[in-house]
C-alpha cells in the first residue's frame, strides 16, 4: 500500500487486498473537507452577511447571469427544487432577489437581484475570493490547479 503524508496524518491509497481504512476513502477525505471550506466560509462571511453558502451560490449566479426562473437558478446552483425554493423565499424575506411574472410563460416567475441584492453580492465576492484562498491554502499553485481540475472532474 502506498503511504501519502499529508499535514494531518499519512494516507494510504487503498489497494484490493488492503484493510478497509475510513481516513483514506474519499467520502470521508470530501466531508471532512467541505467541513473545512463551510468552517472557512462561515467565518468570512457568515457572521457579518448572514449568508449561508446556498444563499451566496444563488445571489452570486443571478449577479452573473441576470434574471433566472427559479427552476434554471436550481440547476445552475445544483440545489434541489425544494431547497431552491427554501432558499429563494429567505433572500426574497431580504429584499435580496424580487420576482416579477415571466412575459413569456405565465406559469413561471423570473427572479432578478433587487437593487440591495446587487450591493451585498458586490461587497461579499471580495470575501468569496478569501474563502477560497484560504480553503487552498495549504496547496502551492500547482496543486491548486491541478485539484480544482480533478474536483471538476468528480462533479
Amino acid at each position: 500500500m502506498e503511504r501519502i503524508t499529508t499535514r494531518h496524518s499519512p494516507l494510504a491509497i487503498p489497494d484490493p487486498g488492503a484493510p478497509y481504512v475510513l481516513e483514506a476513502q474519499i467520502g470521508h477525505l470530501l466531508r471532512r473537507a467541505h467541513q473545512r471550506a463551510s468552517a472557512i466560509f462561515a467565518a468570512e462571511l457568515g457572521d457579518g452577511y448572514q449568508i449561508t453558502p446556498m444563499q451566496y451560490a444563488a445571489l452570486v449566479k443571478l449577479h452573473d447571469l441576470g434574471a433566472q426562473s427559479q427552476n434554471r437558478l436550481g440547476r445552475l446552483t445544483a440545489m434541489d427544487p425544494a431547497t431552491i425554493q427554501g432558499v429563494i423565499r429567505r433572500l426574497e424575506e431580504r429584499r435580496l432577489i424580487e420576482r416579477s411574472g415571466d412575459p413569456g410563460d405565465r406559469r413561471r416567475a423570473t427572479l432578478r437581484l433587487t437593487e440591495a441584492g446587487v450591493a451585498l453580492v458586490r461587497a461579499m465576492i471580495p470575501h468569496g475570493i478569501e474563502v477560497s484562498e484560504a480553503t487552498l491554502a495549504p496547496l502551492d499553485e500547482a496543486e491548486r490547479r491541478a485539484f480544482l481540475a480533478h474536483l471538476a472532474k468528480l462533479v
